[in-house]
């Protein structure tokens, strides 16, 4: 059975820092597209980073420069640090690995 575990979601004043981090028990991960969604409220879900098998990165425009996605084959996890947090990143978080959906886990900034 697949599981995708986040862990690291809270409450943080804007410009602090957070970590994401999402285990998987999920066979293929090194041959998947690993990455992090977020769906804040009344809007839509949106990309926030990815990173694939290549290791090769993709950001939303918003993040760009404050978060920095990482993946571990071994460990087959995919970690999210999130510096200079705004309230604009309030969101429930989502991993995701290849086809795979973990079940969010909130953020909140806010003083």
């Amino acid at each position: 059975q697949v599981q995708l575990v986040e862990s690291g979601g809270g409450l943080v004043q804007p410009g602090g820092s957070l970590r994401l981090s999402c285990a998987a028990s999920v066979s293929i991960f090194s041959r998947s597209v690993v990455g992090w969604y977020r769906r804040a409220p009344g809007k839509q879900r949106e990309l926030v980073a990815d990173v694939g098998t290549n290791g090769s990165t993709r950001y939303g425009n918003s993040v760009v420069g404050r978060f920095t996605i990482s993946r571990d084959n071994v460990e087959k996890t995919v970690s999210l640090q999130m510096n200079n947090l705004e309230p604009e990143d309030t969101a429930v978080y989502y991993c995701i690995v290849g086809s795979y959906w973990g079940q969010g886990t909130q953020v909140t900034v806010s003083s």
